[in-house]
């Protein structure tokens, strides 16, 4: 009766190691919006994403054209300009430049930029957008999962992503917790985000 208690208990310590694994392993990656503006064109030429950062945020405010956008993350003041390669902003320290951005046609375009985070493990559904995603890792390591394979995207660095349509879905795959920029060009006709399957 005793080994058999104790067989029970080591079953079911087991069983609930395992599912507390599996649910750390599907968290959802925390995403917030951190910036956006609606614009009716895009800038001609190729475009890339210019990533500077300001001693304050009213600083980069003042140095932000038509298609910038201004935002606080990582107790830093961030500038993001949507325009051609080898641009500078008065009074910025150049991050990083991505590009070149997927270039479609829309009615109307949303710029916007948001804050992705989570612990090793955490992932998004498997969603597409209207338009192009860029990232820009400050923290950990970010796996982005499409038909084409997985692009790894690791602290310090920047990728542009696929295009319109494409479905991804992104995750935390580093040792330590994910903290990305991300930088979006969309439709702003269609919805920021929609439901998708892997073919």
């Amino acid at each position: 009766m005793t080994r058999f208690l104790v067989s029970f208990l080591l079953a079911t310590t087991f069983g609930q190691c395992l599912l507390a694994s599996a649910a750390v392993a599907q968290a959802p990656l925390v995403v917030k919006s951190l910036a956006e503006k609606k614009v009716t064109e895009l800038p001609p030429g190729q475009l890339f994403w210019r990533i500077e950062s300001f001693p304050t945020r009213e600083q980069a405010q003042s140095a932000a054209g038509n298609w910038a956008l201004v935002a606080e993350s990582a107790g830093k003041a961030w500038l993001f300009t949507l325009g051609p390669a080898a641009g500078s902003s008065a009074g910025g320290t150049k991050v990083a430049e991505v590009g070149p951005i997927p270039r479609f046609t829309a009615p109307r375009y949303l710029l916007r930029i948001n804050a992705a985070s989570g612990a090793p493990g955490s992932t998004t559904r498997v969603h597409t957008h209207p338009g192009s995603e860029t990232f820009f890792v400050l923290t950990g390591a970010q796996s982005v999962r499409t038909p084409d394979g997985v692009m790894v995207v690791k602290a310090g660095h920047a990728e542009p992503g696929h295009g319109a349509g494409m479905p991804m879905q992104v995750s935390s795959s580093g040792s330590t917790d994910l903290h990305a920029l991300v930088m979006f060009v969309l439709d702003d006709t269609k919805p920021f985000s929609s439901p998708a399957n892997f073919p």
